[in-house]
C-alpha cells in the first residue's frame, strides 16, 4: 500500500518558517480553508498553523545547539485519533495513507486532539472544526499543475531542501533512499502510532584545530614592537589609548 509521508533533514533545517508562511498561504485559499487567524497582532494572538517550528538549545554551556523541529501531522500508519473520532470524521485514506479530517461530519469535540500524542491537531475558533497537515492533497494531484509542483507547498518553499516527500513504502522512492542513507527515525516510536513521517538526524561537524592554530604568534600590524593603536591610523590626530 503506498503510504505518503514527509523526510525532514533536522541536519539542514534553518528555522526560517518559509515552510510555515507557505503552509498557511495554501491551505488558507484551498480546500481546507480558510484558516482563523484571531487577534493576530494583539498581545495574545491565536491562529490555525497545520505546520509549525519549533525551535529550543540542547546541550550544556558552553556547549550546546540550537534545533529548530518543524512538526505537523505525521500520517501515522496506525493513526489514534482515528478510532476514538464519534463521527467518523477523521479517517485514513487507503489509496495513499493520507489522514484527513471531514468538516461536514466534524462536530469539534477535540477527542482526536486528545488522543493524538503529537499535539498537531488544532481547533479552527471560528469554523469550530478540527484541522490538520493534509499533506496538500489538492494539490498533488492536481492536473492542471506542473509535475514538479505537485508537492506540498513547505516542501517547495523550503530554501535548504529539508523536506522532503514520497512514499515510504516504495523503497526506490526518495524518502526511502534519504531514510536508509541517514538513519531516519520516528518521532515518539513508543506510542506504537507508526508515524509515516520520518526525521533525519542532526550530524555533528568535527574540527581539528591545532593549539597553534588558536594563538596568533606575531601581530603582523606590529611597528618596531608595539602593538598597533589609533595613533598609528593614517590621518590620526591623537592617541585614544593615553
Amino acid at each position: 500500500m503506498t503510504q505518503l509521508a514527509l523526510v525532514i533533514d533536522l541536519n539542514v533545517c534553518v528555522g526560517c518558517h518559509a515552510c510555515v508562511t507557505s503552509c498557511k498561504e495554501w491551505n488558507t485559499s484551498g480546500s481546507a480553508g480558510p484558516l482563523a487567524d484571531l487577534n493576530p497582532y494583539g498581545a495574545d494572538p491565536t491562529g490555525t498553523f497545520f505546520n509549525r517550528v519549533q525551535t529550543f538549545e540542547v546541550g550544556t554551556y558552553p556547549d550546546t545547539q540550537t534545533v529548530h523541529f518543524p512538526k505537523s501531522c505525521l500520517h501515522c500508519e496506525d493513526p489514534p485519533c482515528v478510532p476514538v473520532c464519534p463521527t467518523g470524521a477523521s479517517y485514513k485514506r487507503a489509496e495513499d495513507g493520507i489522514v484527513l479530517v471531514d468538516y461536514d461530519k466534524c462536530i469539534g469535540c477535540k477527542y482526536c486532539a486528545w488522543a493524538c500524542p503529537y499535539g498537531v491537531r488544532e481547533l479552527d475558533e471560528k469554523r469550530q472544526v478540527m484541522t490538520k497537515c493534509t499533506l496538500c492533497v489538492d494539490r498533488i494531484y492536481d492536473p492542471a499543475l506542473a509535475e514538479r509542483d505537485r508537492k506540498p507547498s513547505c516542501v517547495l518553499a523550503c530554501p535548504t531542501n529539508a523536506r522532503l516527500f514520497g512514499d515510504v513504502h516504495d523503497p526506490e522512492s526518495i524518502v526511502s533512499k534519504a531514510i536508509r542513507e541517514r538513519a531516519g527515525y520516528t518521532l515518539m516510536p513508543e506510542q506504537a502510532t507508526r508515524p509515516a513521517n520520518r526525521y533525519l538526524p542532526r550530524r555533528k561537524t568535527e574540527l581539528p584545530l591545532h593549539p597553534d592554530d588558536l594563538v596568533r604568534a606575531e601581530n603582523p600590524l606590529r611597528i618596531d614592537g608595539a602593538e598597533p593603536g589609533p595613533a598609528f591610523l593614517v590621518g590620526a590626530s591623537e592617541d585614544f589609548a593615553t
